[in-house]
C-alpha cells in the first residue's frame, strides 16, 4: 500500500508538472490572426506586404524600416557614399544563418543577383534597380555599383531580404518555391526560424536562439490566415488568438467595450488609389457603351473624363462613412509623413453637377458601362470603399460592375494590364514619395528601371524627367522640390486618383499580449510583447 500511495503521489506531483510546463509552452507561443499571409517562403518572390510581412521573422535585411518608416542598421552597421556610383556597406559580424552558418558579404551579393531571375508577380525588382554590380571587397565589406547616383539606395535595401548562398544555391523560378515552402532552402539570420507552412493556414516559426539581435520572449509564433473579418473576431473573442490585424471599423467600439480586449489604432501609409486606363485599347469587355456596345475609343484616356470621376468620389463620406472613421481623405498618393509631399496642393473636390457637365463636354452625357475591380481582402475596409465609389461614380451616368477580388487574384491580373479601372492600397513604405511615384507613375520604362507598375499607358515626359532627375539628385532640397512637383502634376494629369489614407486597428487578449503599432501596418511578433 505504501508502494501504490507513493506512485499515486508521484503521478499527481508529475501530472502537476507536466500541466505546469504544458503551461509555459503555452504562455511562450504566440498565435496571432492575420488576413492574408506569405504567397511563398521565397521572399524574393513578391514584393505584396503581407509576404514581406511574415517573411521579415525569418529574413533579415541590410537595412531596417523603424517604427516611424526611419532608416536603421540591421545587417549592415553602417554605410557611407564612396564616389557618385558607389555605395559601401559594412556588414554585421558574427552574424549566424539558422543552420549555424557564417553570414558574409557572399549572401548579400548572391540575394541582390537572384531576384531578378526569380521575382513573380508582383516584382521584388523594385528594391535592387539601381544595382549595377554587387561587388565584395571583403567578407564584410561589399560596394554597390549604381547606374548613376543613387541617394536613396540604403531606403530601398529595407525589402532587400537576404537569403543563404549555400541553400539557396541553383535554383531557378520553377525549382525555387518548392524548396523554401518545404523548408529546405528557407534559412535566414532572422528571430524566428521556419518550421511549417499551410498555405492559406497556419506559418509556424519558433524562436531561434542564436539571433544576433535581443531575444524573443515568444519560443514560437503562429501566424494563421483568417481572410474572413467575422471569423477573425470570433476566434480572438473565444481565445482562440492571441491578437488580430485589420479590425474591421465596424467592429471596433465593440471590442474596446470588452473587458477581455484591447484595441490599438493608427493612422498608417497606406493609400487607397483609383488606377484609370489610357490605352487606346483597353481590354474587350473593360470599358462599354451603356448598351453594352464597343466605344470608339476609351473614354478613360480623355482628362475630362478622369476629371468627372474625380469630381464623382465623395472622399469624406468614404473616410468617415465606408471606413467608419479608420480612414483620411487624402489629395495625393502618399502620405503627410512622408518626403516629397506636397503642402500646397488643395483637397480634392466633390462636385456631381461638375462631373456631369464634364462628362458631357466629353461626348459621354449618358455615361458608359465599366468594370472595376478592387481588393477584398488586402486593406480594412477595400471592399466597402470600392463598392462605394461604384455606387458614387453611378450618380453620374456611370455603370460600374463592382468586382471584388481576392488579392492574390486581383495584383497578377493588375500587373498583367487586365483592369481598365482598379483600386489598391499602395503604402510609401520606404518614407520617401519617389519609391511610389517611380513605381506607378513614371512611364512603364525597362531601360530607365521605373514604371513597372504603371501597366495602363500613362506618360507624360514632364512626369519623367521630374523622376529621373529626383533619383539621382543628392541635395535633399533639390530632391524634395522634384519630388513635390511630380506630385502636383499626378494631381492634373489624374493617372491615378488618391482617395483615402487607411488606419489600422488591432486587437488582443488585454491580459496577454500588447503591440507598438507601425505605421507601414506590418504587425511583427518582434513588436508584440506579453502583458505581463
Amino acid at each position: 500500500m505504501k508502494h501504490i500511495a507513493k506512485w499515486t503521489r508521484a503521478s499527481v506531483l508529475g501530472g502537476l508538472m507536466a500541466a505546469a510546463l504544458a503551461g509555459a509552452v503555452s504562455a511562450q507561443t504566440l498565435t496571432i490572426g492575420v488576413r492574408g499571409g506569405p504567397d511563398s517562403i521565397d521572399p524574393h518572390f513578391t514584393a505584396s506586404g503581407t509576404h514581406a510581412e511574415s517573411l521579415k521573422h525569418v529574413f533579415d535585411t541590410l537595412t531596417w524600416s523603424g517604427d516611424g518608416l526611419e532608416i536603421e542598421p540591421r545587417l549592415a552597421e553602417s554605410w557611407r557614399v564612396v564616389d557618385p556610383t558607389t555605395w559601401e556597406f559594412k556588414l554585421r559580424r558574427g552574424v549566424k544563418f539558422h543552420d549555424g552558418s557564417d553570414f558574409t558579404a557572399e549572401d548579400v551579393k548572391f540575394s541582390v543577383e537572384r531576384i531578378p531571375v526569380v521575382s513573380g508577380p508582383n516584382p521584388t525588382t523594385i528594391y535592387v534597380r539601381r544595382v549595377k554590380e554587387t561587388k565584395i571587397v571583403d567578407p564584410y565589406t561589399v560596394h554597390f555599383i549604381t547606374d548613376g547616383p543613387a541617394p536613396i539606395l540604403p531606403n530601398d535595401f529595407i525589402r532587400l531580404f537576404i537569403v543563404s548562398h549555400k541553400a539557396a544555391a541553383g535554383l531557378t523560378k520553377e525549382t525555387a518555391n518548392e524548396a523554401f515552402n518545404s523548408g529546405k532552402a528557407a534559412i535566414g539570420t532572422g528571430p524566428y526560424k521556419f518550421v511549417s507552412w499551410q498555405p492559406k493556414g497556419d506559418l509556424v516559426l519558433d524562436r531561434f536562439d542564436g539571433f544576433w539581435g535581443p531575444k524573443e520572449p515568444w519560443a514560437r509564433h503562429v501566424r494563421r490566415e483568417v481572410p474572413n473579418d467575422a471569423a477573425r473576431v470570433a476566434q480572438l473573442k473565444a481565445g482562440q488568438l492571441d491578437l488580430i490585424t485589420r479590425v474591421p471599423a465596424t467592429d471596433v467600439a465593440a471590442l474596446k467595450r470588452d473587458s477581455k480586449i484591447e484595441v490599438s489604432t493608427v493612422d498608417t501609409v497606406y493609400v487607397f488609389n483609383v488606377e484609370l486606363d489610357m490605352r487606346d485599347n483597353p481590354p474587350a469587355g473593360q470599358i462599354l457603351a451603356k448598351d453594352g456596345s464597343v466605344l470608339p475609343k476609351n473614354p478613360l484616356a480623355d482628362p475630362r473624363v478622369r476629371e468627372a470621376i474625380d469630381l464623382a468620389i465623395d472622399r469624406n463620406v468614404l473616410a468617415e462613412v465606408s471606413m467608419e472613421g479608420l480612414g483620411k481623405p487624402v489629395n495625393q498618393l502618399v502620405t503627410e509623413s512622408i518626403f516629397g509631399y506636397n503642402k500646397s496642393l488643395p483637397p480634392r473636390r466633390y462636385d456631381v453637377a461638375g462631373a456631369r457637365r464634364l462628362l458631357a463636354e466629353a461626348g459621354y452625357p449618358n455615361g458608359f458601362r465599366v468594370r472595376f475591380a478592387f481588393t477584398q481582402d488586402r486593406l480594412p475596409g477595400d471592399s466597402l470603399v470600392g463598392t462605394s465609389i461604384a455606387q458614387m461614380l453611378a450618380s453620374v451616368g456611370i455603370d460600374v460592375t463592382a468586382a471584388a477580388t481576392p488579392a492574390a487574384v486581383f495584383f497578377p491580373a493588375r500587373t498583367r494590364g487586365e483592369y481598365s479601372m482598379s483600386m489598391s492600397g499602395w503604402g510609401t513604405l520606404t518614407g520617401e514619395a519617389h519609391y511610389t511615384l517611380s513605381s506607378i507613375a513614371h512611364s512603364n520604362d525597362p531601360v530607365a528601371k521605373m514604371g513597372a507598375f504603371n501597366v495602363l499607358g500613362y506618360k507624360n515626359p514632364v512626369m519623367d524627367k521630374l523622376l529621373q532627375d529626383a533619383a539621382v539628385e543628392l541635395d535633399e532640397g533639390k530632391r524634395r522640390s522634384l519630388l513635390e512637383q511630380a506630385n502636383a502634376l499626378v494631381l492634373t494629369d489624374r493617372p491615378r486618383l488618391p482617395i483615402v489614407a487607411v488606419g489600422s486597428a488591432w486587437a488582443m487578449q488585454k491580459d496577454k499580449v500588447r503591440i507598438k503599432p507601425r505605421v507601414d501596418e506590418d504587425t511583427l511578433a518582434m513588436n508584440i510583447k506579453p502583458t505581463r
